[in-house]
């Protein structure tokens, strides 16, 4: 098994099991999850007898979601997902894809004082604000809330249109340009006046094809093509 997976914390999502679009209802559990350091996978082996230490690590189950009413708790390490191995967060999340909404899957979790347990959950539709933010993620980026913005002169004026939170590393967002605190004007050809409408078009990305963005960066307005992510 490879080790030194990357310790982010990341929202368990999904992506469809090919693509994108509104008309997918993707399934979720509602939990925050990471991968496991090298140090705790060698604790996990030994104490376990597992041959080598591996799984997802919860590490916050969110309120009025599929995780709590299945009673999967904080700290719960899911090694298995209807029998085949969860060997790391984005196996999980794979297995999640291919699981349909509403439907009853068995998890198998490591917790502590307890050991080894089945956990059944029933898959949840996802909320389309966590999904819009998956499929920004996709492309290499994310948004946030909009903020007040400065005027000629140091005072500040609202604005409703969101900003770019964050560009990741080696993403089709970042090799196209994109920086963090960009204003969002457009996505996929619709103007965006406002956070949920930026998430409304994102949910509306087809399965195929680069992502459009118009931004707004000091007093310049730039454009910026992000290709499809299985695009070479």
């Amino acid at each position: 098994m490879r080790r030194g997976f990357t310790m982010g914390v990341l929202i368990l999502v999904l992506i469809g099991t090919d693509a994108f679009g509104a008309a997918t209802r993707w399934g979720w559990l509602g939990v925050r999850i990471r991968d496991l350091s090298e140090q705790e996978m060698d604790d996990i082996s030994k104490k376990h007898g597992l041959r080598e230490g591996f799984g997802a690590l919860i590490v916050e189950v969110m309120k009025e979601t599929p995780a709590e009413t299945a009673g999967l708790q904080n700290g719960d390490l899911v090694v298995a997902f209807k029998n085949r191995l969860v060997v790391d967060t984005r196996a999980l999340q794979r297995y999640v894809a291919a699981a349909g909404v509403g439907e009853t899957v068995t998890l198998t979790v490591l917790r502590r004082e307890q050991g080894r347990r089945p956990v059944p959950v029933r898959i949840g539709p996802m909320p389309d604000a966590v999904a819009a933010a998956r499929v920004a993620a996709e492309y290499g980026f994310l948004l946030r809330d909009p903020e007040a913005q400065p005027e000629p002169g140091g005072a500040k004026r609202p604005t409703l249109l969101p900003a770019v939170a964050a560009v990741l590393p080696k993403s089709r967002a970042a090799a196209a340009g994109l920086q963090v605190d960009d204003i969002v004007v457009e996505v996929d050809g619709k103007a965006v006046e406002s956070l949920e409408a930026a998430r409304e078009a994102l949910l509306g990305v087809g399965e195929r094809g680069p992502l459009s963005l118009e931004v707004r960066r000091g007093g310049e307005r730039m454009s910026f093509l992000l290709q499809d992510r299985r695009d070479p």
